[in-house]
Parts: structure tokens; C-alpha cells; sequence
């Protein structure tokens, strides 16, 4: 019996993923327009190979970029590279489609909700709660905060424990098929790939995991009803 269920963050439940490619390119443009001597092109892939290297949650991207581009270090634009990137994020910070309604939907019928991301804690709490979601959830379980990242067994076994449930009693529903899905099936959890995103078409190797795909967040109370009334679960909702 299906009690918990658990989502990923990042273009499960907010869309960020052209979030994150919009503000990058804003606070590019206004560094050069506030005298950073590069080209567009030139200082945006260099952008994205650093973060490429360093990671999405790196503090200093913008600081590096400059050491990257041979520039002297100029606090003006760094700052105008700072401020219309969380301009941005601010101003088109938004849910995916049909999140807010899967959610109401779900607790409605008496199940209990999670959510297991990577990230920085701050950074994750900060979506959660600028679109009013912390209310659905009982718990938040950050990597950056446990210690450890998706797809490693502790992650999960971690919020299975803080639920009190056995992870044949959850289901994980993510984007990714190798961090949500292949990780949360190692340790016995029903699954749900939501075809959503840059991943929507990537990692495809791992796509066995999937006990069910789909392509909208309104068909999970579907796939949850049919999980508790015990049907096989190579029952897809594929589209």
C-alpha cells in the first residue's frame, strides 16, 4: 500500500531548467551593458563551461567568469551580472504545468507528500516557498544538507526514515532517470519518470527503472490509484 510520495524539485515541480537558461543570459547582457568588453557568444559559453565545471550551486561563477576571460576584476560587473540574475529568477520563477492541481489532488485522496532534491538548502527552499508549496509538503530533504546525493541509496533510505514508511510503501516521481529513478529503485521504491525538460529524452539506459512514465503531473493520481489496487505495474500511461 502506497502511503508517501515523493518528488524531485528541479522540472518535476518547478520549472527550472529555462529559468536557469533565461537569467544566465539576462545577467550576461547587463554586464555588457555596464561596460564588460565581450562579446555575448564568447562570455556565455564560457559561462556555461564553468558551470559545467564548477557546478549550478558554485558561488563565484561571474567572479571566475572575469579570470576566465583574462579581465581585470571589476565589482561593477560582477554586480550587474548578480543583480539581473536573481532579477530574473524572481520575476519568471514558476511551477510546471499542472504541479499545484496533482498536488491538491493527491493530498485530497490521503496521501502523505515529499520532496528529494540536490542543491543548495537555501536555494531549494527558496522555489519552494516564493511559489507557496511549502504547505503540501511534511518534509524537504536536501542533498546538500544530508550529505549525501541522489542517486546513493542514503538519500532515500534517509527520507524513507524520517517518514516513518518502508520504500515499498513510497513512490519517487522525477525527471531525471538516472538521479530520481534508477536511484530510488535500487532501494525499492515505486517509480514515475515525468517526461519533462532537458532530460525528457536523455539518459535513456536507465528507462527500465521506470515503473510508469508520464507526460503530465495530472496523470499521477492515476498511477497511484492503480498501484493500490495492486495492478501490474507495466501499466504505462504513455501517451
Amino acid at each position: 500500500m502506497v502511503e508517501v510520495i515523493f518528488f524531485d524539485l528541479d522540472d518535476t515541480l518547478v520549472d527550472t531548467s529555462r529559468l536557469a537558461e533565461l537569467a544566465r543570459k539576462n545577467a550576461i547582457d547587463n554586464m555588457i551593458q555596464h561596460g564588460l568588453p565581450v562579446d555575448f557568444e564568447t562570455a556565455y559559453n564560457e559561462l556555461l563551461e564553468l558551470i559545467a565545471e564548477y557546478g549550478s550551486n558554485f558561488p563565484h561563477h561571474f567572479d571566475y567568469l572575469l579570470r576566465r576571460l583574462d579581465l581585470k576584476y571589476n565589482p561593477k560587473w560582477v554586480a550587474a551580472g548578480v543583480i539581473a540574475y536573481h532579477n530574473t529568477k524572481f520575476a519568471h520563477l514558476r511551477e510546471v504545468k499542472n504541479a499545484r492541481k496533482a498536488l491538491i489532488k493527491l493530498r485530497e485522496m490521503g496521501y502523505r507528500l515529499g520532496i528529494i532534491t540536490d542543491g543548495n538548502p537555501i536555494k531549494q527552499w527558496e522555489k519552494v516557498l516564493r511559489l507557496d508549496m511549502d504547505d503540501f509538503f511534511e518534509y524537504v530533504v536536501v542533498s546538500d544538507f544530508e550529505g549525501v546525493k541522489k542517486p546513493h541509496p542514503k538519500i532515500y533510505q534517509k527520507a524513507l526514515k524520517i517518514f516513518g514508511v518502508k520504500a515499498e510503501e513510497a513512490v519517487m516521481v522525477g525527471d531525471r532517470l538516472y538521479s530520481d529513478i534508477f536511484g530510488a529503485k535500487r532501494v525499492g521504491m515505486h517509480t514515475v519518470w515525468f517526461r519533462y525538460g532537458k532530460y525528457a529524452n536523455r539518459e535513456l539506459e536507465y528507462e527500465q527503472h521506470a515503473d510508469f512514465k508520464i507526460d503530465d503531473l495530472l496523470e499521477l493520481p492515476h498511477v497511484v490509484e492503480v498501484l493500490k489496487n495492486g495492478s501490474n505495474k507495466e501499466v504505462h500511461t504513455n501517451r
